[in-house]
């Protein structure tokens, strides 16, 4: 009985990829982080249903740092996308924008009915707004400053007003009530305004002095490590600040927009009747013995 000829397998070959090809999978790695911030806020969300408010602000801020991770990682893989920046706004609309605003509602609003839900509204519809607004004009604003308080930075300022009162055992009565509901209204209107607010994206001066904006870095760590609760409000509540004191000084120096560090790209120029007829114009290239007419 003959045996059959064993078949050789032939060897995979490996396909090259093209020059700027991103490999499979890059853009899995930013999107797990997005699912990541997602996932916090909806953890936050729960948290705040069932009375535990503090777990409720600290997952707001594991959701700021999973929204700064997906950034990061997204640049470093070469994993950006439309889907990503698509994605990576609803969930910062969930994790900034609801979960917050359930928080702030049920912590201290509610006893004031509807004025205190629409609170919240305004806060997660600003948040809204100022996320679609960034989308527009990431191409056109300034990389310096941020047009509007960035809605994670609303969503920081009441997650640490949150822990800030349960270290302290601040009870929420009657006039602290009155002013965490003027501070929603307010984050909101920050959101949705023109005020320039540090993006400390100023990649020049990184470059320049690294080991400055290190050492920067250890003591700002150092410093909240110190006080978690206490420092952290501070911080947050400084930067909040900073968006309408430096509106004013603008104003006051008669700054106009974002001049200062501002990139705007400038809108080309219309052709009028008289540049169409200049640029038509025939040259005259003068070489001896003959006039060559050539038309631009």
């Amino acid at each position: 009985m003959q045996s059959e000829p064993v078949r050789k397998r032939r060897p995979r070959r490996k396909r090259l990829r093209k020059e700027g090809e991103v490999r499979r999978g890059t853009y899995i790695w930013p999107n797990l982080f997005t699912t990541a911030n997602l996932f916090s806020g909806f953890i936050g969300i729960v948290n705040s249903i069932n009375g535990n408010f503090e777990l409720a602000a600290i997952a707001v801020l594991a959701s700021s740092v999973f929204d700064i991770l997906d950034g990061k990682v997204a640049r470093l893989t070469g994993g950006t996308s439309r889907f990503g920046v698509e994605y990576d706004s609803l969930a910062d609309l969930v994790a900034f924008g609801v979960g917050p605003g359930l928080l702030i509602y049920l912590m201290a609003l509610k006893p004031y009915g509807r004025v205190g839900w629409l609170a919240a509204f305004v806060f997660m519809a600003c948040g809204a707004l100022r996320l679609a607004r960034f989308n527009v004009q990431v191409e056109t604003a300034s990389k310096k400053y941020f047009v509007g308080l960035p809605i994670p930075g609303g969503a920081l300022f009441i997650a640490t007003t949150v822990l800030f009162m349960s270290h302290w055992d601040i009870a929420v009565n009657g006039s602290f009530r009155l002013v965490l509901l003027v501070m929603t209204y307010s984050l909101g209107f920050f959101m949705v305004s023109t005020m320039p607010y540090n993006s400390f994206k100023d990649v020049e001066f990184i470059k320049a002095k690294p080991s400055f904006v290190v050492f920067g870095v250890i003591v700002v760590v150092s410093i909240v490590a110190v006080a978690p609760a206490f420092m952290l409000f501070s911080l947050l509540a400084l930067y909040t600040v900073s968006g309408p004191v430096r509106w004013i000084a603008w104003k006051v120096l008669g700054k106009k927009g974002f001049q200062e560090g501002a990139s705007v790209q400038q809108p080309p120029i219309s052709p009028t009747p008289e540049r169409v007829q200049e640029e038509e114009q025939p040259v005259l290239l003068e070489k001896p013995g003959q006039n060559l007419e050539v038309k631009v």
